[in-house]
């Protein structure tokens, strides 16, 4: 399947600071379609007035209305009015009647995506780079619960911002840890004073384990998890910005039993703080996984580190040995086992080494060459080693191209 980069660069006309930007847009829109319930399509115009598909993105939270990827696709007919629409005013259009898609009942909406110019302002483009249709399945359509609701209220006030240039942010949190929390392992919603007005079931549940008690909706998120981190002596500086939902950012709570990873999101309309999304995820088994990665690797370390030094010292041994000795015939063995016990250990010293799990085999080469060339001449032969081309792995059109070094003794 094609990228959106090689996809834009076949049919689109999008700059690079677009291209960036949708990417951005891409890598965090999978939360956006599971509070919408709704299949998420990106649409970026060609060079000849139409619009192609770049992304597709399916909810986990409802059935999706594209069995098929249709990414790379030039728009059908019955969407591409209310799209060109959309991307000409830059406004949310959104059809009042559901339409018949093979054979599917869904509702149609086109959302304009703008593009924020700086980090520095939020000043955004004038015109859309591109725009988002949404497409909601109504073969399973009942009567909304409090969930569903407040889901789909924030997914809107989402889509929303990225109409308006505020979604995605440029500090949103992309951190290396594992378990990114998702809508469905836990959401709270803030109010602009960062007091909870919904909580989900999950959220309700990861918190209270967490050590927060009781309900939390009309509760200030900090002072509900203050108790909790009073215990701890290190906690993230950012933690009272994030658990306020003023700065979108995502770090790890921690208390006795559990670990939490939770990520903040703030809510905005027409440039206003309106609220914030506040999403969390039980990660102590990953993080339990990843300390005991640590530990086998910082143990791993400790056994090369140590065999590394007993073949240092069985060498070291035979050189006193050897010095001690009158027979030149013992010295010479000596010094042969001498140097073939180098010979190991500079190999184990670079497989040791190679974190990256690749070894600079002209590099040990080099090193061995000179003990195999010393061990030689010890026999009383002249030697002398040439080297002819290096060693390198390359795959060109799945074939394995290979050259190696070649010496000669003379």
């Amino acid at each position: 399947m094609s990228t959106i980069s090689e996809i834009i660069k076949s049919h689109g006309r999008a700059s690079q600071a677009d291209l960036e930007w949708l990417n951005l847009l891409i890598g965090d829109w999978q939360l956006v379609a599971d509070l919408v319930f709704a299949d998420l399509v990106l649409w970026v115009p060609t060079t000849d007035g139409e619009f192609v598909a770049v992304a597709h993105a399916r909810p986990s939270s409802a059935a999706t209305v594209f069995y098929r990827d249709i990414t790379g696709e030039i728009i059908r007919k019955q969407w591409a009015a209310s799209v060109r629409d959309a991307f000409a005013t830059g406004k949310i259009v959104a059809r009042g009647s559901a339409e018949n898609y093979h054979s599917t009942l869904t509702t149609f909406s086109s959302i304009p995506v703008r593009r924020r110019l700086s980090k520095a302002n939020d000043q955004v483009t004038e015109h859309p780079i591109a725009v988002i249709t949404r497409h909601t399945n109504l073969a399973e359509a009942k009567v909304p619960n409090k969930l569903q609701l407040n889901y789909l209220r924030c997914g809107t006030d989402l889509l929303q911002m990225v109409a308006d240039g505020s979604f995605p942010e440029f500090a949103n949190p992309t951190g290396p840890k594992r378990g990114a929390p998702r809508a469905n392992d836990g959401l709270l919603r803030l109010d602009v004073n960062g007091v909870i007005t919904f909580a989900s079931p999950n959220g309700l549940s990861a918190f209270n384990r967490f050590g927060a008690s009781g309900e939390l909706e009309g509760k200030s998120l900090i002072e509900a998890t203050t108790p909790v981190l009073k215990s701890k002596l290190k906690t993230d500086q950012s933690l009272p910005v994030l658990l306020a939902g003023q700065a979108a950012w995502r770090t790890d709570l921690d208390s006795r039993n559990l670990s939490l990873s939770v990520r903040a999101i703030p809510l905005k309309a027409g440039g206003e703080r309106i609220g914030a999304i506040v999403l969390c995820r039980d990660v102590t088994e990953l993080r339990n996984q990843e300390r005991e990665l640590i530990t086998k690797d910082a143990t791993i370390r400790e056994i090369h580190h140590r065999v590394k030094n007993n073949l240092q010292t069985v060498a070291s041994l035979l050189r006193i040995q050897s010095r001690r000795t009158d027979s030149e015939e013992t010295k010479s063995a000596l010094a042969q086992a001498m140097r073939r016990v180098s010979s190991i250990a500079v190999v184990h010293d670079t497989l040791a080494s190679a974190l990256t799990q690749e070894v600079n085999f002209d590099e040990v080469f080099d090193r061995i060459l000179v003990l195999v060339s010393e061990l030689a001449s010890s026999h009383g032969h002249n030697v002398r080693t040439m080297i002819d081309g290096k060693f390198w792995l390359c795959l060109r059109q799945t074939k394995r191209v290979v050259r190696t070094r070649s010496w000669t003794w003379r």
